[in-house]
């Protein structure tokens, strides 16, 4: 059967299994199963450390492209390719830009009927870089600046940092997942800004999922649409355990002045393996000051 995120299985799917299995019972173990399967090898680990290189890749070559003139659909289509190139498979990437926007997801000119957007000195470009390679998923959390950006940015990118180094202290064996979410949290909760999403989720698979705030649907621009409500962490009783990959991904803003950072993160048996060490900062497009 395909993979389907978040539990939800299309009816004309499902509606097939159980007409062609009228008797049968079903008992859901996806998450017994899951945390089973999280607990990587070293086999595995080294597939995903080659993964997480592609991802690197990646991003390198969208910030080597990025300037002011340059589409946005350039910086996209940069790191696809080098993606392909270093023969993997990336899904479509979330990536946006502006001076102050606030959003996250697949580009608005793959949505609309619109022109892409031509990068200006002094914007940002938000990237949720996904690698995958053998089957083992990396991911990179990114945030280039376009020549010299506010410096509510960089104050931003500070809290993430202190968040992202924070995670670092608590993913060790014996922790629960809550632990781990909850230490993210303190840089956060403790300035005077507001966070977007969450800060950490796990990979192989995708299981367990930080707590979120919902401070985003109270900023200006939003008061026509319904507010969005906290959520509590997802299965923060889980023990970490060595193998066990995640997604770091702290997120920060000052006003309309967003950073997100981090990349793929590998529970190991005494100090935690970093794979994406270039991700977790705010980097600076190597184009900037040269208009194309």
């Amino acid at each position: 059967m395909p993979w389907h995120p978040e539990g939800i299985i299309p009816y004309g799917l499902w509606n097939n299994v159980l007409s062609r299995f009228p008797d049968a019972v079903f008992e859901p173990v996806d998450l017994p199963f899951g945390q089973l399967v999280m607990r990587l090898g070293e086999e595995e680990i080294a597939v995903l450390r080659h993964s997480a290189r592609i991802g690197d890749a990646m991003v390198e070559a969208m910030v080597a492209t990025a300037a002011p003139g340059v589409r946005e659909s350039r910086v996209y289509a940069a790191g696809m390719a080098a993606g392909y190139s270093h023969g993997s498979l990336p899904p479509a990437m979330h990536l946006w830009s502006g001076p102050d926007v606030v959003a996250a997801g697949p580009p608005a000119w793959g949505q609309r009927a619109q022109a892409p957007r031509v990068l200006e000195d002094g914007d940002v470009i938000y990237a949720e870089v996904f690698s995958s390679f053998g089957g083992r998923h990396a991911q990179n959390q990114v945030t280039i600046a376009v020549g010299d950006v506010h410096e509510d940015f960089h104050r931003a990118a500070d809290v993430c940092r202190a968040s992202y180094d924070a995670g670092l202290k608590a993913l060790r064996p014996g922790h629960t997942f809550g632990e781990l979410v909850d230490a993210m949290h303190e840089p956060i909760d403790a300035a005077d800004g507001w966070p977007f999403l969450i800060a950490v989720h796990s990979l192989n698979p995708g299981l367990s999922v930080g707590k979120g705030r919902g401070l985003f649907s109270r900023i200006p621009g939003t008061e026509g649409y319904p507010r969005v409500s906290d959520h509590p962490t997802f299965l923060p009783s889980m023990e970490l355990a060595p193998g066990m990959s995640f997604a770091f991904e702290p997120n920060y803003a000052f006003g309309r002045h967003l950073a997100h950072l981090g990349g793929t993160v590998v529970v190991g048996e005494d100090a935690p393996i970093e794979l994406n060490p270039y991700s977790a900062q705010l980097l600076h497009a190597a184009g900037a000051g040269q208009p194309r």
